[in-house]
C-alpha cells in the first residue's frame, strides 16, 4: 500500500454541498413572499367585489341620456341597526336578519292613519309591479309602538313583514326630510343591509310609479350579485 499524502481538496465537502444562505437573503425572500401573498389576497378580494362595485358605479355615476333617479340618495349609507324586533306572533329576531333583500320599508305606529294605510297599499302596489324581480324584494312595515294593529287591515298583511321596533332605535337609523315625517316616507334598504334612499313625502300615483322605475333601475344594475331569497 503506497504511503504518498493524498492531495488537498480545493473545495472541501461542507463548504460546498451544505453552505447556508445568509440571513439577510432569507429575510429578502421572507419580505418578497409575504409582500406577494398580501398582492395576491387583494387581488382575490377585488374580483369578488368588483360586481358589487360595478353596479353601483352604473347606478350613482353613470346614466344614461342624463335620466335622474326620483328618489334620494343616503349618502353616506346607513346600515341597519344591531336591534332586536317583533313580529305580530311575537317572534324576536336581530333587525340585521333582513339582509339578503331590497327592502321597501314604511313606518307607523300601530293604528295605521290614513298615510299609512296609503303607503302600504304603495309598497304592495309598487313591488307587485317588479313582475318576475318581486322575489328579490321584501315588504316591511315598522311598527313604533306596542298597541294592536287593527285586525280589519290584517288579511292584506300577509305578505309583509310586519315588525315591532323601538322607536328610539329606529331614529337613530332613518330619517325623514326636514319638516317631514318618518311615517310619510317610503325607505329603500339594499340587500347588504344598507339605507341607500328615501322617496318623498305622501307619494302620489305619479310619484309611486316613479318610486317603481327607481327600483327597477336598482334592480337591474344589481343583478351581477343579488339573487332572489336570502
Amino acid at each position: 500500500m503506497s504511503d504518498a499524502p493524498r492531495p488537498k481538496s480545493d473545495h472541501p465537502l461542507g463548504m460546498t454541498v451544505y453552505d447556508l444562505p445568509s440571513p439577510d437573503a432569507v429575510a429578502q425572500a421572507d419580505a418578497k413572499r409575504t409582500a406577494m401573498g398580501r398582492l395576491r389576497m387583494l387581488a382575490v378580494l377585488l374580483i369578488c367585489a368588483a360586481p358589487v362595485l360595478a353596479s353601483y358605479f352604473t347606478y350613482y355615476v353613470v346614466r344614461p341620456e342624463g335620466r335622474r333617479n326620483f328618489g334620494e340618495l343616503i349618502q353616506p349609507t346607513r346600515a341597519l341597526p344591531d336591534v332586536t324586533v317583533q313580529n305580530l306572533e311575537g317572534q324576536k329576531i336581530q333587525l340585521p336578519e333582513l339582509k339578503g333583500q331590497w327592502l321597501l320599508v314604511s313606518v307607523a305606529d300601530a293604528a295605521c292613519d290614513a298615510t299609512c294605510l296609503r303607503n302600504l297599499y304603495l309598497q304592495r302596489q309598487i313591488l307587485m309591479g317588479l313582475g318576475k324581480d318581486r322575489d328579490r324584494t321584501e315588504w316591511v312595515w315598522l311598527v313604533t309602538d306596542a298597541a294592536n294593529v287593527p285586525t280589519e287591515i290584517t288579511p292584506g298583511l300577509k305578505e309583509a313583514n310586519v315588525l315591532r321596533i323601538d322607536p328610539k332605535a329606529l331614529q337613530q337609523w332613518l330619517v325623514p326630510a326636514e319638516g317631514k315625517a318618518l311615517s310619510e316616507h317610503l325607505f329603500v334598504v339594499d340587500p347588504h343591509g344598507e339605507w341607500m334612499m328615501r322617496f318623498p313625502a305622501q307619494l302620489s300615483d305619479e310619484g309611486a310609479l316613479k318610486a317603481k322605475k327607481d327600483l327597477e333601475r336598482l334592480l337591474r344594475a344589481a343583478a351581477a350579485w343579488d339573487e332572489a331569497g336570502r
